[in-house]
């Protein structure tokens, strides 16, 4: 299964709760679409929820700098929710940890922005 993005507002933060694996392919490519279409339609606070994702591989945490990257470039920014241990872990060992803003409250990370 790859991963399912759904997409909800949360006063002015775009909230993509994602499911499953995000993973070289479908998954990855469904996770870059979903970023830069937010991008031009000017949405720049996004948060996103991974606490229902399984599993993400190497390109997987590629569309996760790459998305990050393309909020960054359009002035906004992006946020992580709701890390399971083992992308926690993931991040930590690639030293992303550092990068993103990482929380795990919603709504602390709603009035982050």
């Amino acid at each position: 299964m790859s991963v399912k993005l759904s997409i909800r507002q949360v006063g002015d933060v775009t909230v993509i709760d994602a499911a499953g694996r995000i993973t070289l392919g479908e998954g990855s490519s469904v996770f870059r679409e979903t970023i830069k279409d937010l991008v031009s339609k000017g949405n720049k606070k996004v948060l996103l929820n991974l606490a229902d994702v399984s599993y993400i591989d190497s390109s997987g945490i590629g569309e996760l700098v790459s998305g990050f990257t393309s909020v960054s470039n359009a002035g906004g920014n992006l946020k992580l929710l709701n890390l399971t241990k083992r992308i926690q872990d993931l991040l930590q060992i690639t030293k992303l940890y550092t990068v993103f803003d990482v929380y795990d409250s919603e709504s602390t990370a709603v009035t982050s922005f």
